[in-house]
Order: C-alpha cells, then structure tokens, then sequence
C-alpha cells in the first residue's frame, strides 16, 4: 500500500529530473572569461570563494571590503588562482552602505577598464547580529538593514547607474538568504533586509528589462563561515536549538552554487532541499526554474514545511519559561 500511493510521486520526480537535466543541456550559458567581475564582501566568506571561482573562469576580479588586511590576504590568494597575466585582480577598501561609498568603490574598480562599468556586480556583502526584538533598539535596528539590505542596495544602486550610462548589458547578483523566504525567534533584524532584497530583486528585475540588464538573488542556506562562528557567539539559545538539526554548505559549494545559477539564467537562486521548496512554494509570479521539477518541490513543501512550522513553534513555546529568566537578568522584565 505504501509502495503503490508514492510510485507516481516519484515516478513524477524521476520525469523531472530527467526533462531538468535535457533542457539544460540547450540553455545559452554566461561566460565570465574576460568579463569584469566586481564583488563585495570579497575579502571573506562566500564572497571570496566566489572571487576565486571567478579568477579561475579567467574574469577579471575587483573585491571591495572595509578591511585592508583581509583584502590584502585575499588578493595574495586570488593571485594563485591567475589563469592568464592578462588578467586585472584588484582590491579596494571601501564600506559599501551607502551610495557615496558605493559609487567611489565601483569609480576606483573601473579606473583599469576607462571608467567602463562592470560586466557583473555580485553584492556579497552582510552580516548577521541575531537577537530578541525585545532587546532592539532603533540604533540596532537601522544597523541590521544596513548590514543587510543597504549594504547590497546601494552598490546595485551605484552599479546600475554605471552601467546604463556606459551602455553596459550586464549582471546584477544580489545575495538573500533562505531567510528572505521565511523566519524564525532571533531574526527580526536580519530576515527584514533579507526579504527587502527580494522586494528589490523583484522589481528590478522587470525594470532592468529596458535596460538589457540581467538580475539574479541567491538564498543560500547556513554558510560556515568565520561569519558564522561570530554570529553563534550572540544567538538566542532557542534559535541555536531550532537550527541544531539543520545542515549548512562551506563558503565555496554556496559559491559554486550561485554561479551555477547566474550561468544557466536563474532568477532566484537556491542550494538545498529546504531553498527549493521554499522557493517554489513562494514563487508568485517569479520565474521558475524548471516548471516540472518546481512542482515536486511545490508538493514537498505543501506538505512538508507546514508540519516543519509546528515543531518551530512548538520549541518556541517550550522556551518560554527559559525565556522569562533570561528576560530578568537583563532587567527587561520585572523581578
């Protein structure tokens, strides 16, 4: 009984996979060999292994981060990976939330190619500083955008006036985080610049169509990370033990996973199970990836991610008494 109720569901995946793997076979793919490629939040992370993907592919490869001794040390690495001498790999430090910033750090990249706009801009840079709401102020508050969604706006910002005035039909990567789909108890800060980034993804991604412009926004799940270790120093207890079971990817398979999908043309860009059927449960009248498989992750996720939501919120609950404690030494509750 049980056998013959999942045969069609996997008999429909099995269809899927092979009609997914054939049409891709026919998909016009981008090419970043000669191709200036401007990455923030390069000097770390996902953003530096995607500055080595691309140095390996023979782009030429602009990374901007605040610090310059970690720019210097990725730079130093990227030069390994040279694959021609021909090739520009350059560093700049600048912070990129705001447009001034911005626009002087893609003004300094561009000087080595006559002030010509990049052909892609990948906006890597972020950081997450989890927490209660309770606990937010508006001084931390403003910061959690700025280290979300300001941090990527501004330089697409800066990039897309670059590249109209230059003429340049290129490529806009802004980076979410499966967290932009959804969220949970220690987010409030974070998840908000996430979900804004799709908003902007959304409509540039229409706009840009006068333009000639391509935009892409990745989700990619928990990167392990310095980043991360840093962020688990300050996360709530609950939000560690809700994510205690979940399964994360190194800096460079979510890499290679976002340059996977900007090849082949993806809008929306996800690298594991739960991305996929949160993607295409929330599509909307985004692009799909594939029409046939996106159903099976539809059918997964219209299953599965409600009964995942109960046993969220079911631990959220049982935190609550914990909670109450916590809430006491920091004097935010009374005695």
């Amino acid at each position: 009984m049980g056998l013959s109720v999942l045969a069609p569901v996997l008999g429909a995946a099995f269809v899927a996979c092979i009609t997914y793997a054939v049409s891709s076979l026919f998909v016009n793919k981008w090419d970043p060999r000669g191709k200036h490629c401007f990455v923030t939040g390069g000097s770390s992370g996902a953003g530096f292994a995607l500055a080595q993907l691309l140095v390996r592919e023979g782009a030429h490869v602009s990374i901007v981060a605040r610090n310059q001794a970690r720019l210097d040390e990725a730079l130093a690495e990227l030069e390994k990976e040279r694959q021609s001498p021909d090739q520009v790999l350059k560093a700049y430090p600048f912070a990129v939330n705001s447009e001034a910033g911005s626009a002087a750090a893609l003004e300094a990249a561009c000087e080595s190619f006559k002030g010509r706009a990049p052909d892609a801009v990948f906006t890597c840079a972020g950081a997450s500083r989890p927490g209660f709401f309770v606990e937010l102020s508006e001084e931390s508050l403003r910061q959690g955008l700025e280290l979300t969604y300001y941090a990527q706006a501004f330089t697409a910002l800066a990039a897309t006036k670059a590249m109209v005035r230059t003429g340049v039909k290129g490529k806009i990567v802004f980076v979410s985080s499966v967290l932009g789909y959804f969220s949970i108890v220690g987010y409030a800060a974070y998840a908000s610049g996430k979900f804004a980034l799709r908003g902007l993804a959304e409509t540039l991604h229409s706009e840009f169509k006068l333009y000639g412009i391509d935009v892409h926004i990745a989700f990619p799940g928990t990167i392990y990370s310095k980043g991360y270790e840093e962020e688990n120093r300050v996360k709530p207890a609950v939000t560690l033990k809700i994510e205690g079971t979940d399964s994360g990817n190194a800096p460079e398979v979510v890499a290679a996973t976002i340059l996977s999908g900007v090849r082949t043309g993806k809008f929306h860009i996800t690298d594991s199970l739960i991305g996929h059927a949160f993607r295409s449960t929330s599509a909307g009248s985004s692009e799909r990836n594939s029409y046939v498989l996106d159903l099976v992750y539809l059918l997964i996720g219209y299953i599965g991610l409600p009964i995942w939501r109960l046993g969220v919120d079911s631990t959220v609950k049982g935190h609550r008494e914990e909670h109450r404690g916590y809430l006491r030494e920091r004097r935010i509750l009374a005695p």
